[in-house]
């Protein structure tokens, strides 16, 4: 069985830099794959090449046997790849529900009422505040919203850049145990998470990414229990 994505020998350049240096990763369907790193290392770059934002240089994306190098970002979205962006750009003067229509910009079903409910049940406060202007969010709620947009897209593979980033400890607890949600209905899911812990204890498998290239690969749990990961990014001795 081929694999839901499967990146080979990529490298993605801005400018004369290579930001990405010949990585290749898979991810098979239902799982939660990680990719941890220092900033850098070209984990946010690999996320927006998948999606079309950005152009490899060279090398292969295949999403279910498909090469979608060349292919545009509303098409491949349509093609069942949601991201969640780093930074999560919700649109501030819009409302909750705006924002989360707009992740379903493309979807002709007669689906799209009933996942819109399915968002408010899986984050009760987007469905409390569905008038209210996205801008007045805390960072947390901002990122639950980000999430809920990205599967309104009904996604078959979700991209999640850095969730819990800037969150409390409590509201990436929430935000990590969502991932989980989300896998159990489901999703498969490709995260970028500086917090390597909380993503390993999580994943399926980990790759770890050092200036462009990927240095370490394991299950969840190897990449955990490694020397290299625990010094360098769980701050072990």
């Amino acid at each position: 069985m081929s694999p839901l994505l499967q990146v080979e020998d990529l490298e993605v350049h801005y400018g004369k830099i290579a930001a990405v240096k010949g990585i290749g990763f898979h991810v098979d369907e239902g799982e939660v794959v990680t990719l941890i790193g220092t900033n850098g290392a070209g984990k946010t770059t690999t996320l927006r090449t998948i999606s079309g934002l950005l152009r490899p240089t060279s090398g292969s994306i295949r999403y279910k046997g498909r090469p979608i190098d060349a292919v545009p970002p509303h098409k491949i979205t349509g093609l069942g790849i949601a991201h969640s962006p780093e930074g999560r750009r919700i649109f501030p003067r819009m409302t909750v529900e705006e924002n989360l229509m707009l992740g379903a910009f493309q979807r002709r079903d007669n689906d799209v009422r009933r996942d819109l409910h399915a968002a408010y049940e899986l984050f009760p406060i987007l469905g409390e505040r569905a008038k209210q202007p996205a801008g007045t969010f805390s960072g947390g709620e901002q990122q639950m919203l980000a999430m809920g947009r990205a599967m309104m897209s009904r996604p078959d593979l979700l991209m999640l850049d850095e969730p819990s980033m800037g969150l409390s400890p409590l509201m990436m607890k929430r935000i990590m145990a969502t991932v989980v949600t989300l896998q159990e209905q489901g999703t498969t899911i490709l995260l970028v998470e500086q917090n390597a812990r909380a993503a390993l204890r999580r994943a399926n498998r980990g790759y770890v990414l050092e200036i462009g290239k990927i240095v370490l690969a394991g299950t969840g749990a190897e990449l955990l229990e490694s020397d290299e990961v625990r010094k360098a990014y769980l701050g072990e001795d």
